[in-house]
Protein backbone atom coordinates (compact mmCIF):
# COMPACT_ATOMS: atom_id res chain seq x y z
CA UNK A 1 0.00 0.00 0.00
CA UNK A 2 1.52 3.60 -1.25
CA UNK A 3 1.71 5.69 1.90
CA UNK A 4 2.22 9.59 1.65
CA UNK A 5 4.07 11.40 4.52
CA UNK A 6 5.67 14.60 6.16
CA UNK A 7 8.45 16.11 4.30
CA UNK A 8 11.89 17.55 5.24
CA UNK A 9 13.55 19.49 2.46
CA UNK A 10 17.02 18.11 2.15
CA UNK A 11 19.89 21.20 2.24
CA UNK A 12 21.23 22.43 -0.67
CA UNK A 13 24.59 21.00 -2.01
CA UNK A 14 27.51 22.49 -2.07
CA UNK A 15 28.05 23.87 -5.47
CA UNK A 16 31.23 21.45 -7.35
CA UNK A 17 33.02 22.62 -10.33
CA UNK A 18 32.21 19.84 -12.70
CA UNK A 19 -6.91 17.42 -22.80
CA UNK A 20 -6.45 17.25 -24.85
CA UNK A 21 -7.49 19.68 -27.75
CA UNK A 22 -7.08 18.30 -31.65
CA UNK A 23 -4.50 20.62 -32.43
CA UNK A 24 -1.71 17.82 -32.03
CA UNK A 25 -3.09 14.32 -30.95
CA UNK A 26 -0.67 11.84 -32.87
CA UNK A 27 1.04 9.78 -31.08
CA UNK A 28 3.96 7.31 -33.40
CA UNK A 29 6.29 4.87 -33.20
CA UNK A 30 9.68 6.43 -31.64
CA UNK A 31 11.72 3.26 -32.00
CA UNK A 32 14.27 4.79 -34.56
CA UNK A 33 14.49 8.20 -33.41
CA UNK A 34 17.94 9.89 -34.08
CA UNK A 35 17.65 12.05 -30.74
CA UNK A 36 20.89 12.02 -28.45
CA UNK A 37 20.37 12.36 -24.63
CA UNK A 38 23.36 13.64 -22.21
CA UNK A 39 26.33 12.04 -21.18
CA UNK A 40 26.24 10.53 -17.70
CA UNK A 41 28.04 12.31 -15.14
CA UNK A 42 29.71 9.42 -14.36
CA UNK A 43 30.95 8.92 -18.40
CA UNK A 44 33.24 12.39 -18.03
CA UNK A 45 35.76 9.86 -18.23
CA UNK A 46 39.52 10.23 -17.26
CA UNK A 47 42.06 7.59 -17.65
CA UNK A 48 43.14 4.80 -20.16
CA UNK A 49 40.23 3.34 -19.92
CA UNK A 50 37.94 6.09 -20.34
CA UNK A 51 40.27 7.26 -23.27
CA UNK A 52 39.48 4.05 -24.99
CA UNK A 53 35.67 4.38 -24.16
CA UNK A 54 35.34 7.94 -26.21
CA UNK A 55 37.94 6.67 -28.71
CA UNK A 56 35.65 3.85 -29.71
CA UNK A 57 32.53 6.40 -29.16
CA UNK A 58 34.25 8.21 -32.45
CA UNK A 59 37.06 9.88 -31.57
CA UNK A 60 38.29 11.78 -27.94
CA UNK A 61 38.31 14.91 -29.09
CA UNK A 62 35.07 14.53 -31.37
CA UNK A 63 33.18 12.78 -27.95
CA UNK A 64 35.11 15.92 -25.45
CA UNK A 65 33.84 18.55 -27.73
CA UNK A 66 30.90 16.72 -28.60
CA UNK A 67 29.84 16.03 -24.93
CA UNK A 68 31.25 17.98 -22.63
CA UNK A 69 32.46 21.22 -24.04
CA UNK A 70 30.08 24.11 -23.54
CA UNK A 71 28.90 25.43 -26.63
CA UNK A 72 26.79 28.69 -26.57
CA UNK A 73 24.12 29.99 -29.28
CA UNK A 74 22.39 32.54 -27.28
CA UNK A 75 23.87 34.20 -24.51
CA UNK A 76 21.42 35.86 -22.27
CA UNK A 77 18.48 33.97 -23.21
CA UNK A 78 15.92 35.48 -21.16
CA UNK A 79 16.38 38.94 -23.74
CA UNK A 80 16.41 36.32 -26.80
CA UNK A 81 14.03 37.46 -29.07
CA UNK A 82 13.49 34.03 -31.02
CA UNK A 83 14.68 32.39 -34.06
CA UNK A 84 13.92 34.53 -37.32
CA UNK A 85 10.90 34.09 -39.21
CA UNK A 86 8.89 32.50 -35.86
CA UNK A 87 7.61 35.78 -33.95
CA UNK A 88 4.16 35.83 -35.06
CA UNK A 89 2.18 39.76 -35.69
CA UNK A 90 0.65 40.48 -32.86
CA UNK A 91 1.91 37.39 -30.17
CA UNK A 92 2.98 38.22 -26.81
CA UNK A 93 5.46 36.67 -24.37
CA UNK A 94 4.14 38.59 -21.10
CA UNK A 95 3.91 36.53 -18.48
CA UNK A 96 1.65 36.41 -16.03
CA UNK A 97 1.86 38.97 -12.90
CA UNK A 98 1.66 37.28 -9.50
CA UNK A 99 -0.56 38.58 -6.79
CA UNK A 100 2.05 38.45 -4.12
CA UNK A 101 -0.45 37.43 -1.65
CA UNK A 102 0.78 33.63 -1.53
CA UNK A 103 1.58 31.76 1.72
CA UNK A 104 4.11 28.91 2.10
CA UNK A 105 3.08 26.05 4.74
CA UNK A 106 5.62 23.57 4.62
CA UNK A 107 5.51 22.14 1.18
CA UNK A 108 2.21 23.92 0.05
CA UNK A 109 1.81 27.52 -1.51
CA UNK A 110 -1.54 28.83 -1.35
CA UNK A 111 -2.20 32.50 -3.38
CA UNK A 112 -5.16 34.01 -5.33
CA UNK A 113 -3.77 32.97 -8.40
CA UNK A 114 -1.61 29.66 -7.65
CA UNK A 115 -1.59 26.52 -5.46
CA UNK A 116 0.87 24.08 -5.28
CA UNK A 117 0.96 21.21 -2.84
CA UNK A 118 4.08 18.91 -2.48
CA UNK A 119 2.93 14.95 -0.98
CA UNK A 120 5.84 12.63 -0.23
CA UNK A 121 4.45 8.43 -1.48
CA UNK A 122 6.40 5.20 -0.53
CA UNK A 123 5.22 1.77 -1.25
CA UNK A 124 7.17 -1.40 -0.95
CA UNK A 125 10.34 -2.42 0.77
CA UNK A 126 14.20 -3.67 -0.19
CA UNK A 127 14.11 -4.06 -3.58
CA UNK A 128 10.13 -3.32 -4.17
CA UNK A 129 11.28 -0.05 -2.02
CA UNK A 130 9.77 3.01 -4.47
CA UNK A 131 9.43 6.74 -2.58
CA UNK A 132 8.06 9.77 -5.02
CA UNK A 133 6.92 13.40 -5.34
CA UNK A 134 4.11 14.51 -6.19
CA UNK A 135 3.67 18.28 -7.26
CA UNK A 136 -0.49 19.41 -7.44
CA UNK A 137 -0.36 22.75 -9.43
CA UNK A 138 -2.95 24.74 -10.51
CA UNK A 139 -2.58 28.06 -12.34
CA UNK A 140 -5.21 31.28 -13.12
CA UNK A 141 -2.75 31.50 -16.39
CA UNK A 142 -0.38 28.91 -17.75
CA UNK A 143 2.25 31.65 -18.25
CA UNK A 144 2.72 31.62 -14.66
CA UNK A 145 4.60 28.12 -15.58
CA UNK A 146 8.17 29.67 -16.74
CA UNK A 147 11.08 28.09 -18.21
CA UNK A 148 15.05 28.90 -17.38
CA UNK A 149 18.37 27.50 -18.88
CA UNK A 150 21.81 27.12 -17.26
CA UNK A 151 23.49 29.98 -16.58
CA UNK A 152 20.76 32.11 -18.67
CA UNK A 153 22.46 30.92 -22.06
CA UNK A 154 21.11 28.16 -24.59
CA UNK A 155 23.58 25.59 -26.26
CA UNK A 156 25.10 22.61 -25.59
CA UNK A 157 26.72 21.28 -22.51
CA UNK A 158 25.74 24.21 -20.79
CA UNK A 159 24.28 22.94 -16.76
CA UNK A 160 23.98 24.28 -13.33
CA UNK A 161 22.45 22.71 -10.34
CA UNK A 162 18.51 23.00 -10.18
CA UNK A 163 18.47 25.25 -7.19
CA UNK A 164 20.94 27.14 -8.74
CA UNK A 165 19.01 28.22 -11.59
CA UNK A 166 15.93 28.03 -9.23
CA UNK A 167 17.57 31.11 -7.58
CA UNK A 168 19.05 32.99 -10.08
CA UNK A 169 15.32 33.12 -11.58
CA UNK A 170 13.38 33.67 -8.26
CA UNK A 171 11.71 30.39 -8.61
CA UNK A 172 9.78 29.07 -6.07
CA UNK A 173 8.72 25.55 -7.42
CA UNK A 174 10.76 23.69 -10.03
CA UNK A 175 11.46 20.54 -12.00
CA UNK A 176 14.67 19.58 -13.98
CA UNK A 177 13.54 19.81 -17.95
CA UNK A 178 13.65 17.72 -20.78
CA UNK A 179 17.85 18.14 -20.80
CA UNK A 180 17.66 20.08 -24.01
CA UNK A 181 21.30 20.47 -24.04
CA UNK A 182 21.95 17.39 -24.79
CA UNK A 183 20.91 17.42 -28.07
CA UNK A 184 20.92 19.19 -31.36
CA UNK A 185 17.61 18.50 -32.33
CA UNK A 186 14.18 18.97 -31.16
CA UNK A 187 11.65 21.66 -31.39
CA UNK A 188 12.42 23.98 -28.54
CA UNK A 189 9.44 26.69 -27.18
CA UNK A 190 10.24 28.37 -24.13
CA UNK A 191 8.38 30.80 -22.68
CA UNK A 192 6.65 31.52 -26.45
CA UNK A 193 10.26 31.84 -27.52
CA UNK A 194 11.93 29.70 -30.37
CA UNK A 195 15.35 28.74 -30.17
CA UNK A 196 15.76 25.67 -31.65
CA UNK A 197 13.56 24.02 -34.87
CA UNK A 198 14.86 21.03 -35.53
CA UNK A 199 12.19 18.54 -35.78
CA UNK A 200 13.11 14.84 -34.53
CA UNK A 201 10.84 12.99 -32.43
CA UNK A 202 7.40 13.33 -30.26
CA UNK A 203 6.95 16.25 -28.56
CA UNK A 204 5.14 17.95 -25.88
CA UNK A 205 3.46 21.30 -26.12
CA UNK A 206 2.02 23.11 -22.85
CA UNK A 207 -0.39 25.64 -24.66
CA UNK A 208 -1.82 29.05 -23.60
CA UNK A 209 -4.78 28.07 -23.14
CA UNK A 210 -3.73 25.66 -20.26
CA UNK A 211 -3.64 22.43 -22.57
CA UNK A 212 -0.74 19.80 -23.02
CA UNK A 213 -1.02 18.10 -25.96
CA UNK A 214 1.81 15.40 -27.29
CA UNK A 215 2.45 16.03 -30.86
CA UNK A 216 4.83 14.69 -33.56
CA UNK A 217 7.83 17.18 -34.40
CA UNK A 218 8.37 15.83 -37.85
CA UNK A 219 4.70 17.17 -38.70
CA UNK A 220 5.30 20.81 -37.90
CA UNK A 221 8.10 23.76 -37.20
CA UNK A 222 7.98 25.96 -34.13
CA UNK A 223 6.33 29.01 -35.92
CA UNK A 224 3.53 27.19 -36.31
CA UNK A 225 3.54 25.64 -32.93
CA UNK A 226 3.69 29.49 -31.45
CA UNK A 227 0.92 30.30 -33.98
CA UNK A 228 -1.11 27.60 -32.28
CA UNK A 229 -0.67 29.18 -29.29
CA UNK A 230 2.34 26.85 -27.68
CA UNK A 231 3.88 28.74 -24.65
CA UNK A 232 6.32 25.55 -24.38
CA UNK A 233 7.40 22.56 -25.88
CA UNK A 234 9.60 19.63 -24.52
CA UNK A 235 11.50 17.36 -26.50
CA UNK A 236 12.20 13.93 -24.54
CA UNK A 237 9.38 11.53 -24.46
CA UNK A 238 7.84 9.36 -24.60
CA UNK A 239 4.11 10.57 -24.37
CA UNK A 240 3.15 8.67 -21.13
CA UNK A 241 -0.93 8.93 -21.31
CA UNK A 242 -3.08 10.37 -23.86
CA UNK A 243 -6.81 10.27 -23.36
CA UNK A 244 -6.75 9.42 -19.49
CA UNK A 245 -5.17 6.11 -20.57
CA UNK A 246 -1.67 4.44 -20.67
CA UNK A 247 0.33 4.41 -24.26
CA UNK A 248 0.99 0.79 -25.00
CA UNK A 249 4.26 0.19 -26.25
CA UNK A 250 6.23 2.48 -24.44
CA UNK A 251 8.10 0.11 -22.38
CA UNK A 252 10.02 -1.14 -25.14
CA UNK A 253 10.38 2.53 -26.47
CA UNK A 254 14.25 3.79 -25.94
CA UNK A 255 15.12 7.66 -26.86
CA UNK A 256 18.94 7.44 -26.70
CA UNK A 257 21.08 5.64 -26.81
CA UNK A 258 24.52 6.70 -27.48
CA UNK A 259 27.78 6.11 -25.41
CA UNK A 260 27.89 6.35 -21.79
CA UNK A 261 23.88 6.72 -21.30
CA UNK A 262 21.39 4.51 -19.31
CA UNK A 263 18.37 2.83 -21.07
CA UNK A 264 15.20 4.77 -20.63
CA UNK A 265 13.69 1.25 -19.92
CA UNK A 266 13.55 -0.97 -16.61
CA UNK A 267 13.05 0.58 -13.17
CA UNK A 268 14.92 3.79 -12.93
CA UNK A 269 14.61 7.40 -12.01
CA UNK A 270 11.85 9.94 -13.46
CA UNK A 271 10.81 13.22 -14.10
CA UNK A 272 7.49 13.62 -15.70
CA UNK A 273 4.86 16.54 -15.89
CA UNK A 274 0.89 15.66 -16.63
CA UNK A 275 -2.36 17.63 -17.13
CA UNK A 276 -5.63 16.57 -14.99
CA UNK A 277 -7.43 20.23 -16.76
CA UNK A 278 -6.72 23.27 -18.56
CA UNK A 279 -4.44 24.99 -15.96
CA UNK A 280 -4.38 21.89 -13.58
CA UNK A 281 -0.90 20.10 -13.65
CA UNK A 282 0.89 17.28 -11.66
CA UNK A 283 4.94 16.81 -11.49
CA UNK A 284 5.95 13.94 -10.33
CA UNK A 285 9.83 13.04 -9.31
CA UNK A 286 10.26 9.44 -8.49
CA UNK A 287 13.50 8.32 -7.36
CA UNK A 288 15.53 5.60 -8.07
CA UNK A 289 18.82 2.98 -7.86
CA UNK A 290 19.16 3.49 -4.18
CA UNK A 291 18.52 0.07 -2.64
CA UNK A 292 15.95 -0.20 0.59
CA UNK A 293 15.30 3.65 -0.50
CA UNK A 294 13.86 3.17 -4.03
CA UNK A 295 15.02 1.56 -6.76
CA UNK A 296 12.99 3.40 -9.70
CA UNK A 297 10.21 2.82 -11.76
CA UNK A 298 9.40 1.49 -15.10
CA UNK A 299 7.98 3.47 -17.80
CA UNK A 300 4.71 1.76 -18.03
CA UNK A 301 4.02 1.71 -14.25
CA UNK A 302 5.21 5.22 -13.86
CA UNK A 303 2.47 6.30 -16.26
CA UNK A 304 0.27 4.57 -14.56
CA UNK A 305 0.97 7.08 -11.76
CA UNK A 306 -0.40 9.88 -14.06
CA UNK A 307 -3.64 7.95 -14.78
CA UNK A 308 -3.82 7.37 -11.01
CA UNK A 309 -3.64 11.04 -10.42
CA UNK A 310 -6.41 12.13 -12.88
CA UNK A 311 -4.00 12.89 -15.63
CA UNK A 312 -5.09 13.16 -19.18
CA UNK A 313 -2.25 13.79 -21.01
CA UNK A 314 1.38 13.01 -19.27
CA UNK A 315 5.03 13.01 -20.87
CA UNK A 316 8.38 11.75 -19.82
CA UNK A 317 10.96 14.23 -18.86
CA UNK A 318 14.69 13.65 -18.27
CA UNK A 319 15.28 11.42 -15.76
CA UNK A 320 18.17 9.14 -14.03
CA UNK A 321 20.15 11.36 -11.64
CA UNK A 322 18.68 14.03 -12.90
CA UNK A 323 15.60 14.04 -11.54
CA UNK A 324 15.05 16.51 -9.14
CA UNK A 325 12.28 18.51 -7.72
CA UNK A 326 12.77 22.28 -5.60
CA UNK A 327 10.88 23.97 -3.41
CA UNK A 328 11.66 27.14 -1.79
CA UNK A 329 15.73 26.85 -2.13
CA UNK A 330 15.65 23.29 -1.20
CA UNK A 331 15.98 19.67 -3.07
CA UNK A 332 12.68 18.24 -2.00
CA UNK A 333 13.39 14.36 -3.49
CA UNK A 334 16.50 12.61 -2.81
CA UNK A 335 18.60 12.07 -5.78
CA UNK A 336 20.21 8.18 -6.43
CA UNK A 337 19.49 8.03 -2.49
CA UNK A 338 22.59 10.38 -2.53
CA UNK A 339 21.29 13.50 -1.81
CA UNK A 340 23.21 15.52 -4.24
CA UNK A 341 21.97 17.07 -6.92
CA UNK A 342 23.50 17.43 -11.09
CA UNK A 343 23.69 19.50 -13.63
CA UNK A 344 21.25 20.35 -15.82
CA UNK A 345 20.67 22.51 -18.60
CA UNK A 346 16.94 23.50 -17.97
CA UNK A 347 13.88 23.78 -15.46
CA UNK A 348 10.03 24.70 -15.47
CA UNK A 349 9.85 26.90 -12.51
CA UNK A 350 6.97 28.98 -10.88
CA UNK A 351 7.92 31.99 -8.76
CA UNK A 352 6.08 33.42 -5.43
Amino acid sequence: MAQSSGMMLMPRTKRRHRSCTGRFTKVFDMTNSRSTRRLSRRAIITGAAGAAGLAAAGGTAWAIDRYLIEHTNVTSASDYQGLPGTQISGTTTATATSAGDGVIDGTTYTSSDRQITITQHTSGSGNSAKAWYVADVKLNDVTALRSAFAKNSFGTNIIEYPTTIAENVGALFAINGDYYGFRDTGIIVRDGIAFRDEPARQGLAIMRDGAMVSYDETSTNAAKLISDGAWHTLSFGPTLVNGGAVIEGIDTLEIDTNFGNHSIQGTQPRTGLGMIAANHFVFVVVDGRSSGYSNGITMTDFAQLFVDLGAQVAYNLDGGGSSQMVFNGSLVNNPLGKNKERGTSDILWIGR
